[in-house]
């Protein structure tokens, strides 16, 4: 199967517009599989009436204590959610800091897309005392953990 129908391609997350078209931009391949994972990870289970089991269960832990038994628990949560939900992805290995910011859990989610040998990886921050002002500004921080 081509790899680059099986992955496919959607709106871009965040939403944006193409001034020269005027047209929505798309994600394909890869970047489209990060967004997926961002989608899950900010959206809580029940949140979508007709898909009540999409999303993860990550916003239950904020202001949660980070010992070690809590953040294991989350990570198992959290790896079986993305495997739940993402479909092109058959293996996810997450990790967990939460000594690198006062109030932030860094996410280092590692993963590798289906029926090939394609590995990928993204930071999540978490944050504990609440969330940013602007979703935008943690999806901003999640980028700039990549370069």
């Amino acid at each position: 199967m081509d790899e680059k129908l099986y992955l496919g391609a959607g709106l871009k997350f965040p939403p944006q517009v193409n001034k020269a078209t005027g047209r929505f931009v798309l994600s394909s391949k890869e970047e489209s599989v990060k967004e997926s994972i961002y989608l899950i990870l900010m959206t809580q289970k029940t949140e979508r009436f007709m898909r009540p089991e999409y999303g993860s269960s990550i916003l239950s832990y904020a202001f949660a204590d980070t010992g070690e038994t809590m953040l294991a628990l989350m990570q198992q949560e959290l790896e079986a959610d993305i495997l739940n939900n993402e479909p092109r992805i058959d293996q996810v290995t997450i990790r967990m800091d939460a000594r690198s910011q006062s109030g932030c859990l860094m996410i280092y989610i590692d993963y590798r897309l289906r029926g090939g040998s394609v590995r990928d990886n993204m930071v999540f921050p978490f944050y504990l005392s609440g969330e940013p002002e602007e979703e935008s500004e943690a999806y901003e921080t999640m980028e700039q953990e990549q370069l």
